[in-house]
């Protein structure tokens, strides 16, 4: 997980999430997330590079998605297939790219 601060087109931090998140790997994400989401009202989360999420990922993004204004950027398929079977792909703020996300206005601003 990287956080990237990007171009001052948006001051908002971006969480790079990468590789298999389950039960057994998400302890790194999950403190950038709650750090981030803590500090900040828009908190990005890059899902272009995740191969494999679980239950335990799902969980995640929708308690983040609680405490702050969660823009999920770029979802891997496997992420926007595993948002589809659960039909959370129409409560989540999902765009298609880390731009788009950086640069949509929502509930908190933007």
């Amino acid at each position: 997980m990287a956080t990237d601060d990007g171009p001052r087109t948006s001051s908002y931090p971006v969480i790079a999430a990468q590789g298999d998140l389950d039960g057994d790997t998400l302890g790194p994400l999950t403190a950038e997330l709650e750090a981030a989401a803590a500090q900040h009202p828009v908190v990005i989360l890059d899902a272009s590079a995740v191969t494999f999420s679980d239950s335990s990922f799902l969980r995640l993004v929708m308690l983040i998605h609680q405490r702050t204004d969660l823009r999920i950027a770029a979802p891997s398929p496997v992420v926007a297939r595993l948002f589809q079977l659960i039909s959370v792909d129409a409560i989540l703020h999902l765009y298609p790219t880390l731009e788009d996300a950086r640069s949509a206005a929502h509930r908190f601003g933007g």
